[in-house]
Parts: C-alpha cells; structure tokens; sequence
C-alpha cells in the first residue's frame, strides 16, 4: 500500500517567508493549503510551487469561521493534516507604549496571537481524529520572541505569548501524538525587512539608526522542512535561524 502523501497548512503564504516555507514544502513533497488575506499573492506561491500540489484558501485568521473553513477545506481536498506553519503576522509603526492607539494593539493580538491560537485548535481537531492520526504545529516566534526592538510593544508582546502558547500546546497534546516546536527568526529577507537595508537602516536601543544583515527566507523553508520531517516522537521545541551579523547575540 503506497504512503500518504504529507499535507501542510501554511499561513501567511503569499509572501516572504510564509511563500518561502510553503514552496520549499512542495519540493519536500508535501500538498499544501496556502492560507492568507489576498488570493492573487497565493495564486503565485501556487504557480511557483507547479511541481507540487496546492490549495488556494483565502484566510482571515483572526476570524474563528474563516479559519474553520480552511481546515475543512484542506480536509475535504487531502483527508487529513501532518503539519501546520502558523506564520501570520503583521506589525505596526514603532511608537511609544503610551502613544499606541487601541485598534492598532487590538488588530496586531488578533492575528499575531488570536489568530495562531485558532489556527492551534482546528489543527487540534483535524490531527486527533484523522488516521493516522497525530500531527506537528512549528509556530513563527520571531527574534521578538527573546529580545524587543524599540517601540514595538505589541508585536513583541505578541510574540512573548507565542512562546506560552508553543510550551502549552507541546505539553497538552502529548497523548495526542502532536507535537509543536517554535521557529525564532532574526530578519529573513522578505519585503517586511527592505527598511532594514534602506538609508541609515533602522533604530536600535541606543538611539542610532543602522543598517542591519538580513538573511535568505529559504533558509527558513529549508528549517522547518527538517523540523517537519522528524517522526512524532521527536520534537524540536525551540529553534533560532539568524542572520549571522544582526545585532543580537551579546552587545551586537
């Protein structure tokens, strides 16, 4: 009886590094559900992916119905789900803690924590009752996981709280057969980064702007191939991909 073929949900996949992990797990070999806000950008994750099989789910994930929708779409097209990428995120312009307007806060929780934590649930549901069942969730923690960058309170926050959600969701689920491991991202070259490189660069806790190292986004993919490639009873809980010569480790 030949294997099954491994199915992902991947979320934010229309670009950066949601787009650079979804294609890298179609050359692994994986059919994909590609979710996120516009279909025109998943419509090019899913033609640059031509090899690999895919799914187009235009997704809000800070909406618990859309999300819903999505598991049963990936359920109904490939039967089941072995791995799920929570990547979705966004950010917001660096500004004082007390200057940072209520909606701005709100809309940052939804989908950097609200929205990965409905994500969590119906991959939960799916991964319990599918046979076999079990599953893995590699959640996005970002570098803002560890350390913030200067007026970014909610986004780092946020992160801050995927860390509990990682170690949570690892602990509960360990008579499920899923496992959940955290990725920590120090600035992938994707669009959301080209400031970093632009002018004098980006502010740092010192007070002076500089230009800071970015590295490839597939790498990234090429990480959480691996992490998603190990058996169910082994589990990366945490790992750090880096550019090498960001201001991170030590005093910079």
């Amino acid at each position: 009886m030949p294997a099954l073929q491994k199915v992902a949900v991947v979320t934010g996949a229309g670009t950066g590094i949601g787009k650079a992990v979804a294609l890298a797990l179609m050359k692994d070999g994986f059919a994909v559900a590609l979710a996120g806000r516009r279909k025109d950008k998943l419509d090019e994750t899913a033609a640059q992916g031509a090899n690999g099989r895919s799914l187009v789910v235009p997704t809000d994930v800070s909406d618990p119905a859309s999300v819903a929708a999505l598991f049963a779409r990936t359920r109904e097209a490939f039967g089941r789900c072995d791995v799920l990428f929570n990547n979705a995120g966004i950010g917001a312009p660096a500004m004082p803690i007390e200057d940072i307007p209520y909606e701005t806060w709100k809309k940052v929780v939804d989908i950097n924590l609200t929205g990965m934590f409905l994500c969590t649930q119906e991959a939960i549901r799916l991964m319990k009752s599918q046979d076999p069942r079990g599953g893995r969730i590699v959640n996005n923690g970002s570098i803002s996981a560890h350390t913030p960058r200067p007026g970014a309170a909610a986004y780092t926050a946020t992160k801050h709280a995927v860390t509990g959600l990682t170690k949570q969701t690892a602990l509960d689920c360990r008579g499920k057969d899923i496992v959940c491991g955290q990725i920590d991202i120090g600035n992938a070259a994707t669009p959301l980064t080209e400031r970093m490189v632009q002018g004098q660069g980006v502010l740092q806790p010192d007070g002076r702007m500089m230009v800071e190292a970015r590295m490839n986004a597939n790498d990234i993919g090429r990480a959480v191939v691996y992490m998603a490639g190990l058996p169910l009873d082994t589990n990366v809980l945490f790992m750090t991909v880096m550019a090498n010569a960001m201001p991170f480790v030590g005093r910079g």
